[in-house]
């Protein structure tokens, strides 16, 4: 039987980016010959990105493509920050976004039919699972295609804002990106705040208020200027302007003769709950398996 050395199991993973136990169960199998190692590895990425499908992926990357007025955001996830990294990652979310504006798709699902180097989205997603070890996700994407202006604005790759708007100065619309990456409005406006949201908010005041031991009459003015107050500071237009805070957003746009028709912010892994793992436990159980294999 050979002998497999950390130097052989080190350049097999170099050469494929799998994971370290996968490159020496490779190299056992193909009795150190690290080229029929490698071909066994090509061959089991398949099966090994459906062991990765379950873990959870809360890291990843938003990215953006805009081509005259079709544009597209998407959100592509991962399981840790270490592969958002990774050139080839980067590389298939760019894609992907390119391919949604072009393409069209119905929904996520759909988004992984279509072609990428005579493969579908979602085999390029498998392939790249298998070679690096950890599980990703197309998650959700936005498109345009209303005829209006398009910007984009990505605060590192965390962070994208896709916003749509008629006017001749695009440096305003990607003002307002920016804006919209720093201040978070959940709408345009204030009657386009879900219901659901304006509700929480009336519980909270509505509490605070018989707390106060006001009046009712009183407490019923103070819940209805919390909710007001909520109101301005999650609408885009009724926003203090980032540049210029003693203008609103609305304003701001007015003096420009500029309007915002819609916009959509993606922020990488909002409302996914992440694993809280045991480093110490993870280790301890990587190098028990290393010993049983």
């Amino acid at each position: 039987m050979a002998t497999i050395t950390a130097a052989m199991v080190g350049e097999l993973r170099a050469k494929t980016d799998a994971p370290m136990m996968e490159c020496k169960k490779a190299l056992t199998e193909a009795g150190g010959d690290p080229v029929k190692a490698e071909e066994i590895l090509r061959v089991k990425l398949g099966s090994k990105a459906s062991k990765a499908a379950s873990r959870i992926t809360a890291e990843g990357v938003v990215a953006a493509y805009i081509q005259g007025t079709v544009g597209a955001l998407v959100e592509v996830n991962c399981e840790t920050d270490f592969v958002t990294k990774n050139d080839d990652f980067l590389k298939m979310a760019s894609e992907a976004a390119r391919l949604v504006a072009e393409g069209n798709p119905a929904d996520v699902a759909a988004m992984g039919a279509l072609q990428l180097d005579g493969k579908t989205l979602e085999e390029q997603r498998t392939e790249l699972v298998g070679r690096i070890g950890e599980n990703m996700s197309f998650r959700r994407f936005k498109r345009f295609d209303s005829g209006s202006k398009l910007v984009s604005y990505l605060h590192g790759t965390r962070i994208g804002v896709m916003v749509e708007y008629d006017g001749a100065d695009e440096q305003v619309a990607k003002d307002v990106a920016m804006h919209i990456a720093a201040m978070k409005p959940v709408s345009l406006s204030s009657d386009q705040v879900p219901a659901e949201l304006i509700e929480r908010e009336r519980s909270v005041a509505s509490l605070k208020a018989a707390e106060s031991g006001k009046p009712a009459d009183i407490a019923a003015k103070m819940v209805e200027g919390s909710v007001q107050k909520f109101l301005k500071e999650v609408s885009l237009l009724a926003q203090p302007f980032v540049k210029n805070d003693k203008q609103t957003v609305e304003q701001m746009l007015k003096a420009n003769n500029t309007t915002i028709k819609s916009f959509v912010m993606f922020i990488v892994g909002e409302g996914i709950e992440k694993k809280q793992d045991d480093f110490a436990a993870e280790v301890a159980a990587q190098v028990a398996a290393a010993k049983q294999a």
